[in-house]
């Protein structure tokens, strides 16, 4: 499972987690947790996305529009000084 999990982006691992511990049932956020090292409010959050068949997720994009680090700025080499 982990094998197949290190593959996935965070959005499949997410969604991954979720269906696999919906088939343990109670308690399956937990054991899921346990085995993939994933937060269980992570698996919780798949399991919402899922139930809401995905409205909102981008198909094309691993994150939210707006996600992640913010850019770095680049910043323009010092000229010597003599």
């Amino acid at each position: 499972m982990n094998l197949l999990m290190s593959r996935l982006d965070e959005q499949q691992r997410r969604w991954y987690a979720a269906v696999e511990s919906s088939k343990v049932g109670h308690g399956g956020g937990r054991l899921l947790s346990r085995i993939t090292g994933l937060d269980v409010d992570t698996i919780r959050r798949g399991r919402r996305e899922l139930a809401d068949s995905l409205q909102g997720q981008p198909g094309d994009r691993v994150r939210l529009p707006g996600g992640g680090r913010p850019a770095v700025e680049k910043k323009a080499p010092r000229s010597s000084r003599p």
